[in-house]
């Protein structure tokens, strides 16, 4: 059995919060807490889409991105076919015969006996693929095979929800940048228009021209002359 037992790895998944790390710490989480949860286990990696490509995005040991290299440069390995097919991948013996000879090649060379390929889904979208490697030929069993399944299917969630929970922060980051733009015009408009004696739009319409004619953003404008009416209001008073 593995030293953590699978209910207190879950626990400790569920009680990580996405908030505190970004999805890359979510990712590195993840992955120890697999090799913990799944007898037999010795490290991990966990491939996933990175810039259009399938990558090992996190692991727990340098040793297993060399090893899914082999796959990544073949096109051929059970991490791939996990992720292509949703099922689950097992490797006996990499240093026996088999599909993927590429993959067991290299896998073998670096000291792996056998391996466990897992889909990562939720809601029959694929989030990404788990490969788990063992130094022991033939460590992972039916029970370590089950634990494994519901440890990736967990972790698949985490991960759905940290990808949401980060898109979702992003979004609102650029709706507070865009307010706070907003902000600034609208006290440049208000500036304006009392030294101006104009109206809200006539105002809008000589930022607006400032703009074009500086060739800069209508932020940057606004914020130059609110600065600068601040550093005027600033020297009157230590006058």
């Amino acid at each position: 059995m593995a030293d953590v037992p699978l209910t207190e790895a879950l626990a400790a998944l569920s009680r990580f919060l996405v908030g505190d790390g970004s999805v890359q710490d979510t990712l590195e989480r993840v992955a120890d807490l697999t090799v913990e949860a799944v007898s037999g286990a010795d490290l991990a990696g966990i491939t996933m889409l990175v810039d259009g490509h399938r990558r090992t995005a996190v692991f727990t040991d340098p040793l297993a991105p060399e090893i899914d290299q082999a796959q990544y440069d073949t096109g051929e390995g059970p991490c791939l076919d996990a992720f292509d097919q949703q099922r689950v991948f097992r490797i006996e013996s990499t240093r026996e015969d088999g599909p993927w000879p590429a993959f067991r090649r290299t896998a073998a060379e670096h000291g792996i006996g056998s391996t466990l390929s897992l889909p990562m889904i939720v809601d029959k979208a694929i989030v990404g693929a788990m490969n788990l490697y063992a130094h022991q030929e033939g460590a992972f069993d039916e029970e370590a095979t089950e634990t494994g399944m519901l440890f990736a299917s967990q972790a698949a969630v985490v991960l759905l929800n940290a990808n949401a929970y980060w898109d979702s922060r992003a979004l609102n980051e650029r709706l507070g940048e865009a307010m706070d733009h907003r902000a600034l015009i609208e006290q440049a408009k208000g500036m304006l228009m009392n030294a101006q004696r104009c109206t809200g739009d006539q105002a809008f319409d000589l930022l607006v021209k400032a703009s074009q004619r500086e060739n800069v953003k209508l932020r940057d404008i606004a914020a130059r002359l609110v600065a600068e009416a601040n550093q005027r209001a600033t020297e009157a008073e230590e006058a």
